[in-house]
């Protein structure tokens, strides 16, 4: 597994799955990342090069948390609808992390 900076913030998406939110906090906690850097995030705020997206996969019927590192913020002229700025992030995938 991928060596994690637990100085970087995460932000975490759940695609509308409020009731995996704490679970995917635990989880993350448990495979290295501060809980104290765990960030929901939001379509009007982006992160930075370096630090960590993290998603809940599939959305509509999640079984993994996907962690991706963000490598490229690039400036959204008309963000829109639920991705909003997150359009301009470039991001590798690193590894998952069952929900189960």
């Amino acid at each position: 597994m991928t060596e994690i900076d637990k100085e970087k913030s995460v932000y975490l998406f759940v695609h509308g799955r409020k009731d995996l939110e704490d679970t995917a906090r635990d989880l993350l906690v448990e495979n290295g990342f501060s809980a104290e850097k765990i960030i929901s995030a939001k379509n009007n705020e982006v992160g930075q090069v370096s630090e960590y997206m993290t998603l809940l996969w599939a959305p509509s019927n999640p079984s993994t948390i996907k962690i991706q590192k963000i490598t490229k913020v690039e400036n959204v002229e008309k963000p829109e609808g639920v991705v909003g700025l997150w359009e301009g992030v470039t991001r590798d995938d690193l590894f998952e992390i069952s929900l189960k």
